[in-house]
């Protein structure tokens, strides 16, 4: 007879019994239950290669089952995959790879789960799991630490949640702290966390990662470089990303900091980049340390000048030049040309701001600065970079001088006047002749010709008003200030007068450019006269000649103790006279404007004004002058006899030619703007031996009779006294005699 539960009952068992022995039945049939499940988990490890991947892929199946729920989600499935993840972690890596391909994909899932706390339990779970293989550490040449760490990267780039972002990044921070030293191939995981952190809005997040970015570059890749070599263009692009944060300004500018302090460990460990070939197989061992090395940093510190705002750009390009010039000595003449290729995107018009003010702040402030870096490094590493980017600079150069941009135009041609200067004594032949040619041609791209031609939409003859013109140009001329404006101030224009800029945009716009041109013109000008002659050499012997007439006296050598400084003596004739037609072609058309009295009205009466009517009175006597300071020093060169013919030819057709149009000028204010031109002239003409005074002094003679009918200042009437008193010895009319026996008034000193 079977003993059924009836019959215990009926045998006279306790009901109270009875329910105590049917739970204590129902909690063995649990932990029974409970048992074996957890033996097919620990089994697990007894599973050839293709059982336990598909084991496993089939938990991960049921774990998304459990977690669909939007109210009551499961996480034993979760949990199981974690500790099975355990009971294998010894398997060989290439079974474990395939086990974590799985694994991975399932985290990343779950990581960007919606409901936070499945997240926040997933995120736990990778990061003791990634813990416990960063413990095992990693053999070289395997990568198996970017696996298992992939998926913080997925989970920081898809999960918005602040919370699990911020758990992601304090999850990593640990497993840098406390297992830096057998973290090999993880370092690229790493940093692209920390990299999806830098553009964060959140600054707790932001600050987070960049504590932790800061402590590994600054301190562990001070023990651990080799270990983190592979990963060493990941963490200046990570760098450069904080940078750009607008955000935060100040960590844009400690990021900025610690970019400049990777160069150093470039610079004092290049055989540890040498050596390592894991990737870079088919780059040449001389080429790793800038391939791996220099070019990240330069390369990153470009991408902040071209994406951040102008404070942190500014501090970039800063850093970016400092690099070039601290360890420039290192690098080769081919990094120098991929260098220059992302240094020269600076100034690319593809590249810069679409808005018109963005962009003239971007040509004012950034490319005006990168200019004279560029300057300063390619003067400091002339030997190594003149063969290989010397054109490439002039044409950054010459570029910068056409823009619609004056203060860009004036540092172009400052910069070309600088580097001239400085390396000048180094040039080759041909490296003048390029030189010249540069020059030459932004003469003649910046010559306003448009002055001359421009007329207004529908304009009319107004024969009844021509009768104005010379009234109001003597008006305009008679509002020149005395004392000639110094280089960079417009000749056309006053800085402070924007009445112009009210006139239709069309008009607005090519009066602008007009006027930048017409300080290029003077700027070069000026530029020529400081390379021949060296700066301020000439506004002295301006000064000697003034002081020479007053005391009515001519000294034989006016002493100049910067004569010599200039690249004069290192110039050929040929080069010379390159510049002499650059500089005759600005006088002539400065001479044309000024002399086009009824196109000076037309201009003024458009809006092309300043206090008065335009004119070109500094270009004119400015490229005269420099035109004169040459000739003349190439006339008495002992060194340049072979050219004497040529220069005696051009020097009196253009003193003759200038003499001529003194006589002309009807206003006393435009005569009087020549007056140090006159001096120059009649000076210098004195200075030379008696033969070649002769061929001058027959051409301008009649021309200085006519200036004598002219209310002329003491000093230039003393000098003329000296030219006729000249005339008369060199030409046998008039012997002079003893000094003591002739009046003083009459006694020239030669």
């Amino acid at each position: 007879m079977g003993l059924g539960l009836g019959n215990l009952v009926s045998g006279g068992v306790d009901k109270r019994q009875m329910a105590s022995f049917q739970e204590s039945v129902g909690e063995t049939s649990s932990q029974s239950v409970v048992v074996a499940v957890d033996r097919i988990f620990t089994g697990s490890t007894r599973l050839d290669g293709n059982a336990i991947v598909d084991f496993v892929r089939w938990l991960c199946a049921v774990s998304m089952d459990e977690l669909a729920s939007p109210h009551h989600p499961r996480m034993f499935s979760l949990q199981k995959i974690v500790e099975i993840s355990y009971y294998n972690m010894n398997r060989i890596r290439p079974q474990w790879s395939r086990i974590w391909h799985v694994i991975g994909d399932h985290f990343n899932k779950v990581g960007c789960n919606p409901n936070e706390d499945v997240a926040i339990f997933a995120v736990d779970s990778l990061r003791q799991l990634s813990m416990k293989f960063l413990e095992k550490g990693e053999l070289a040449n395997f990568r198996f630490q970017k696996d298992f760490l992939r998926p913080f990267e997925h989970i920081m780039k898809k999960n918005r949640s602040p919370t699990i972002r911020d758990m992601a990044i304090r999850c990593i921070a640990q497993m840098v702290n406390s297992q830096a030293a057998n973290i090999r191939s993880g370092w690229k995981n790493i940093f692209a966390v920390f990299h999806q952190a830098a553009s964060d809005h959140d600054g707790n997040i932001v600050e987070l990662a960049f504590q932790t970015t800061c402590h590994i570059v600054t301190t562990i890749f001070q023990h651990h470089f080799p270990a983190a070599i592979d990963s060493f263009q990941d963490a200046v692009k990570c760098l450069s990303e904080f940078a750009c944060n607008a955000a935060f300004p100040d960590t844009s500018m400690e990021a900025i900091r610690l970019i400049r302090f990777c160069g150093k460990y470039v610079s004092e460990r290049p055989r540890v980049l040498q050596e390592y070939t894991s990737d870079d197989m088919n780059v040449a061992p001389g080429d790793r340390v800038w391939v791996r090395g220099w070019f990240p940093i330069l390369f990153e510190l470009s991408c902040i000048i071209n994406r951040c705002k102008l404070d942190v750009r500014t501090r970039g390009l800063t850093v970016m030049f400092e690099i070039m010039k601290s360890y420039g000595h290192t690098f080769e003449k081919h990094w120098w040309q991929d260098l220059f290729r992302i240094v020269l995107r600076i100034f690319d018009n593809m590249k810069l701001p679409e808005q018109l003010s963005e962009k003239s702040e971007w040509m004012t402030t950034t490319c005006n600065h990168a200019l004279y870096a560029i300057c300063d490094v390619f003067t400091q590493f002339y030997e190594a970079l003149n063969e290989v980017l010397l054109s490439d600079v002039f044409a950054q150069l010459q570029w910068c001088v056409k823009q619609d941009n004056e203060q860009l135009a004036r540092s172009g041609t400052n910069c070309l006047e600088n580097l001239v200067i400085s390396n000048g004594e180094k040039f080759s032949p041909e490296v003048w002749d390029e030189t010249c040619n540069c020059m030459l041609d932004i003469f003649k791209t910046t010559i306003p010709h448009v002055l001359l031609t421009w007329r207004p939409v529908g304009m009319e003859e107004d024969s009844s008003e021509k009768h104005l013109d010379v009234d109001l140009d003597r008006q305009s001329l008679s509002s020149i200030d005395k004392n000639p404006s110094e280089r960079g101030q417009s000749q056309l224009s006053s800085p402070t007068d924007d009445s112009w800029k009210g006139r239709p945009y069309a008009n607005q716009k090519l009066f602008a450019s007009l006027l930048i041109k017409c300080v290029v013109q003077l700027e070069l000008i000026q530029t020529i006269d400081n390379i021949v002659f060296y700066p301020a050499t000439s506004k002295k012997e301006d000064a000697e000649h003034m002081v020479a007439a007053q005391q009515d006296t001519l000294d034989a050598d006016i002493h100049i103790e910067t004569e010599d400084q200039g690249m004069y003596k290192y110039m050929s004739s040929q080069h010379l006279f390159k510049l002499l037609d650059c500089l005759q072609e600005s006088h002539s058309f400065s001479k044309a404007f000024n002399s086009n009295y009824e196109q000076r009205t037309v201009l003024w009466r458009a809006g092309f004004k300043g206090k008065s009517k335009p004119n070109l009175l500094k270009q004119e006597t400015s490229s005269l002058a420099c035109c004169l300071r040459i000739l003349f020093r190439m006339y008495v060169d002992e060194n340049r006899r072979d050219s004497w013919e040529e220069i005696q030819q051009r020097l009196l057709t253009v003193c003759s030619e200038a003499l001529a149009y003194f006589i002309t000028v009807n206003s006393e204010s435009h005569r009087e703007a020549w007056t140090s031109l006159l001096l120059l002239l009649l000076t210098k003409t004195l200075k030379i031996n008696d033969e070649k005074f002769k061929a001058h002094a027959s051409m301008y003679y009649p021309y200085l009779c006519e200036i004598m009918q002219f209310d002329l200042i003491p000093e230039l009437r003393a000098v003329l006294r000296k030219f006729f008193l000249r005339i008369g010895v060199v030409y046998k009319i008039w012997i002079p005699e003893e000094p003591s026996q002739v009046p003083a008034a009459l006694s020239p000193v030669w």
